[in-house]
């Protein structure tokens, strides 16, 4: 062999080292996940403190595009016929128009299911209504295996997701390796659950001045504000908080006595029997019906319940002053004012967006 003979061959090998290197970097499942940092609204900059993401699950568009995908996807049930979405719809603001959803076994549970949007700023960190789960990553586990709901183990979901033809290479495109377990699996769908993000409602953009609000709707906030009339605030947030939930847990006077215990039921304290977590007000006129049991209907019943319908009981949030009275005695002028106000949190942006839908 010739010295160019063997040069030759030197640089085709050197060509084709070089050439599988870049294919083994730059295939689609083995690059390092794209950052995808939330797209933080101007009025949260503005008004409260960063998100809430957990240093070990940074937010990717591999991991955003697999927990999306897994949200919207039966596989996680028993029987592949209910998904995350099936209690959580798009329509709803991610809640269910049911008063009680049920599972893949046509069983009712006893709570209405909770919407799901600005998850990544519930700065105590407890999800569900009682607070049973720190973290959202944790709260993704529990539906999975609960009898009532998808009614399955984690061994079965994941040998489903290892046996897919595609879910494979998307955990490692994701988290970089194809071996799926409730961990990750848990880790992405908490990556797209922080990207539902809702802040474009009238009256964001009313603080933003792009928007005017009507009399009525001015009227109505000022109820909402005023210690001596719908006094709504402390538990639901104002115009210097745009979550509008302080996601703390109050006995907002339901009952005189509990069925259903709520933060009572997790931490064994009897001061905290009747207790659930506040929702956000924001997108009212999607998430009907009302309360951890979904037993008001419309938001006038709501309404009428802080009105005249408060009910006394040893653990009654000290922030309830007028359940002696039956509550706050709202003229109607001022319920109706009142609601026309809180519909002005309701941000049809949000249940429209694309990038919430199923894929």
């Amino acid at each position: 062999m010739t010295h160019k003979t063997s040069y030759f061959y030197i640089l085709l090998l050197t060509l084709f080292i070089v050439s599988c290197s870049k294919d083994s970097t730059e295939g689609p499942y083995v690059n390092t996940p794209t950052a995808s940092p939330l797209q933080i609204p101007q009025l949260f900059q503005d008004l409260i403190l960063d998100p809430v993401i957990p240093s070990n699950n940074p937010q990717t568009e591999e991991g955003v595009f697999l927990g999306k995908k897994l949200f919207f996807d039966p596989i996680l049930s028993a029987d592949n016929t209910l998904a995350c979405a099936g209690c959580h719809g798009v329509p709803n603001a991610f809640s269910d128009n049911t008063r009680f959803s049920d599972g893949v076994d046509g069983i009712f549970g006893r709570r209405n299911s909770m919407p799901l949007f600005n998850l990544a700023w519930n700065y105590d960190n407890k999800f569900f209504w009682d607070g049973r789960d720190s973290g959202l990553e944790n709260q993704a586990f529990e539906p999975i295996t609960n009898p009532i709901e998808m009614h399955t183990t984690w061994d079965a979901v994941t040998e489903k997701l290892q046996q897919h033809s595609e879910y494979p290479e998307l955990f490692s495109a994701a988290f970089g390796t194809m071996d799926i377990d409730s961990v990750l699996v848990s880790r992405a769908i908490a990556q797209f659950e922080r990207t539902l993000i809702s802040a474009n409602s009238k009256f964001d953009k009313h603080l933003l001045g792009t928007a005017t609000l009507s009399p009525a709707e001015v009227n109505g906030f000022n109820v909402f504000m005023d210690e001596t009339k719908g006094d709504c605030f402390h538990c639901h947030g104002s115009d210097s908080n745009p979550l509008w939930t302080d996601n703390k847990f109050h006995n907002n006077g339901l009952d005189t006595t509990f069925t259903d215990r709520g933060l009572g039921r997790v931490t064994g304290d009897p001061a905290d029997n009747g207790k659930f977590r506040s929702p956000s007000l924001r997108n009212l006129a999607f998430t009907a019906p009302y309360m951890h049991d979904g037993r008001f209907e419309t938001i006038e019943d709501v309404i009428n319940h802080y009105s005249n319908g408060l009910q006394n009981s040893p653990t009654i949030d000290p922030l309830m002053k007028k359940v002696n009275l039956g509550g706050v005695r709202l003229s109607p002028k001022e319920k109706a004012d009142l609601k026309a106000f809180l519909l002005t949190l309701s941000d049809q942006e949000f249940i429209r967006n694309p990038d919430f839908s199923n894929p």
